[in-house]
């Protein structure tokens, strides 16, 4: 019988996006399971106040500036929070934007901004942080994907290519990393209320929203929570040696419907 080395009991965890939404509220779920922190982002000021947040409540968090399209900032940010918390165990790769567009009208060099934000931008980190956790023979690396990626929605601009080309570097890495002790996960959400395009102009969202309901993209009005997705990651990342949690997709519950209780004849 192959014999699975239990986690440490020390599992500091990188999360690159971790300024607001779905990276803010999964720092807060793991820190308050006793998981140490290092928060990543541009908007560095708030990962500074989210660290003071979770630091005061009794966890241990360290915030540095992360911009995933830059590599020597990726280097620093990882550096730097191995110094503070040690030997990075997990690592969450949430950074990202969204620009409404459509592909034909997408300018190429926002359509590769896009892609390097979605894509190289998790490469930078999986480049940075998997050979340690190949030496230690241990390690979960969490991709956030899209339920765009294999249904992609129109006026999306770069956003469903990049995520569908995020699960397939997954499903290489798959292989690539069997037997090396490292997991490499995604989790894949429906919608979802985040930041993330939310300050789109109603001139830009509202023929967005059009073109999803003709598709059949809107059959109810229910958004995913960052905290829902919170707690899907932590579960993927805190299963136990020998179970490898590979997809997780969760979607969006519909409003439970009114029964109409009035008497048959």
């Amino acid at each position: 019988m192959p014999r699975f080395e239990p986690h440490p009991e020390r599992r500091p965890v990188l999360i690159a996006g971790a300024s607001s939404g779905i990276g803010a509220a999964t720092a807060e779920a793991l820190a308050e399971l006793g998981y140490p922190v290092a928060l990543g982002a541009r908007r560095v000021e708030q990962c500074e106040a989210l660290a003071m947040k979770i630091s005061t409540s009794g966890g241990e968090a360290f915030a540095h500036r992360l911009d995933v399209t830059d590599t020597e900032s990726v280097d620093a940010f990882v550096a730097a929070s191995e110094v503070a918390l040690g030997p990075a165990e997990i690592v969450v790769s949430g950074a990202g934007d969204l620009a409404f567009s459509l592909v034909h009208e997408m300018d190429p060099d926002q359509f590769l901004h896009q892609i390097n934000v979605h894509l190289v931008g998790v490469q930078r980190l999986v480049h940075r942080v998997i050979p340690g956790m190949i030496e230690r023979q241990r390690g979960d690396f969490l991709m956030i994907s899209s339920d765009t990626a294999h249904t992609p929605r129109p006026r999306m601009g770069a956003y469903p290519s990049a995520k569908a080309a995020v699960e397939a570097m997954a499903r290489q890495m798959w292989m690539e990393l069997e037997g090396t002790g490292v997991r490499a996960s995604l989790v894949r959400p429906g919608p979802t209320m985040t930041g993330m395009g939310m300050d789109a102009t109603a001139e830009i969202i509202g023929p967005v929203l059009e073109d999803w309901s003709t598709w059949g993209f809107a059959r109810h009005p229910g958004m995913l929570k960052a905290h829902n997705l919170a707690s899907a990651i932590v579960a993927v990342v805190s299963a136990p040696r020998g179970a490898h949690l590979q997809l997780t997709e969760m979607q969006p519950e519909a409003q439970v419907r009114t029964i109409n209780s009035g008497s048959h004849s």
